[in-house]
């Protein structure tokens, strides 16, 4: 689907798998990024010549295209920042650090991204709050009752991903989001693995925070967003400070911000980045992520028929309804593997994918990941079986 939109694709010896970790860029999204480095290259907020309105424009106008893509209430909701981990960061040392006090709880799992952990984990040590993890599920999910049996009276954040980056299991964010709302619970969604797969609606689903990056939804690395709801957006803190996000200040030490969301964003922002962004949201929109998603599920049940043919192969997740799927062939190490299967200019992730506690769980520390987006083909896969079906042969391909 697409493929010709792709101009690494035209490379027929790549067969990219590694969606989840980013993915490749459409001409269109090129030619934006291109098209103000080569005429109409300006700072925004700054100038009133020409170029410099049309920069103003164009970077400005694409919060109301991620609003209509997410379906939240206002542009203003909407934080340009470098990506996901920017956005959970912000969030965190913007609004969390205040918001909580010693002994509220979090509730996270052992599944999430060292993103959506590391920042809640500082922030334990700091303020003494304390992070709870809901239990996974034989099948590596979070069920409605184990996060229902999570909850206590100390709940004061639910903070999950909607799709996870290893099982890829996709949570009822709308459930449980209304369960949050209805008890005065805030709900934190990261988005990095959804925004770009599967239909997400801020309002109906009754979050609060979400976040999510360019890169992984055909956009430019560098760019992310960060949503907030407005009433939690005017009671944040800004984290940096500089030029661009404040309307005064004097010696006497008195300083004024620049309404929301402008004053979340200082310094010169990623201005190329965001009208990159903004040419793959609305590219992503014009095919449609109902029709991606059904696709890659698609691929996915193919990949899964096939792989469990091959005796050599462990799968860990072939219950999840997104496009990632993780296995190992036995007695071989996940770097092996993705050594050997570049060999075939396949390109897989292995490791533990940045998140390092669902170990604890899955009793595997590092595993290889096939991860589909929508350019991806039947005919890829089968290239991929039969280089597995060769994996006797791993260890005369793989150099040490």
């Amino acid at each position: 689907m697409k493929r010709e939109d792709f101009p690494i694709l035209s490379n027929k010896n790549i067969i990219y798998f590694d969606n989840a970790a980013t993915t490749l860029k459409p001409q269109c999204v090129i030619d934006a990024i291109n098209d103000y480095y080569r005429y109409y290259t300006a700072n925004i907020h700054r100038g009133v010549y020409d170029s410099s309105v049309l920069s103003d424009y164009l970077y400005d106008s694409t919060r109301f295209v991620v609003r209509d893509f997410i379906h939240c209430s206002s542009a203003k909701e909407i934080i340009f920042t470098s990506g996901t981990t920017h956005s959970i960061n912000l969030m965190v040392f913007g609004f969390m650090k205040d918001y909580l006090d010693k002994g509220d709880e979090v509730l996270l799992s052992k599944s999430e991204h060292a993103s959506n952990i590391l920042p809640w984990i500082y922030l334990s040590k700091e303020i003494g709050i304390v992070l709870r993890f809901i239990p996974l599920s034989d099948n590596y999910s979070i069920t409605y009752a184990n996060f229902l049996s999570s909850i206590t009276q100390n709940t004061k954040v639910v903070s999950l991903a909607h799709v996870t980056n290893v099982i890829g299991d996709v949570r009822d964010i709308r459930q449980i989001g209304s369960y949050c709302r209805k008890h005065n619970i805030l709900f934190h969604v990261d988005g990095a693995q959804s925004v770009p797969h599967v239909p997400i609606d801020f309002i109906h689903d009754q979050i609060d925070f979400l976040s999510f990056s360019g890169h992984k939804m055909c956009g430019p690395t560098g760019v992310g967003v960060l949503v907030v709801r407005e009433s939690l957006m005017e009671r944040m803190k800004p984290v940096f400070w500089g030029g661009g996000m404040n309307k005064s200040f004097n010696s006497k030490m008195v300083y004024k911000l620049k309404d929301i969301p402008v004053r979340f964003e200082a310094g010169t922002p990623p201005i190329a980045e965001v009208l990159g962004l903004r040419s793959a949201i609305l590219y992503l929109m014009e095919i449609g992520i109902k029709k991606i998603h059904n696709y890659e599920l698609y691929l996915k049940r193919y990949l899964i028929e096939k792989l469990s043919q091959n005796p050599f192969i462990t799968i860990y997740n072939k219950n999840s309804d997104s496009g990632i799927l993780i296995f190992n062939v036995n007695g071989v190490s996940s770097m092996d593997v993705s050594k050997y299967l570049n060999t075939y200019h396949i390109c897989v992730r292995s490791g533990s994918h940045c998140s390092k506690m669902l170990k604890e769980d899955l009793n595997e520390f590092s595993t290889v990941r096939v991860s589909l987006y929508f350019y991806n083909t039947i005919q890829e896969i089968d290239s991929l079986i039969l280089a597995l079906e060769k994996c006797h042969d791993i260890f005369k391909i793989v150099e040490y």
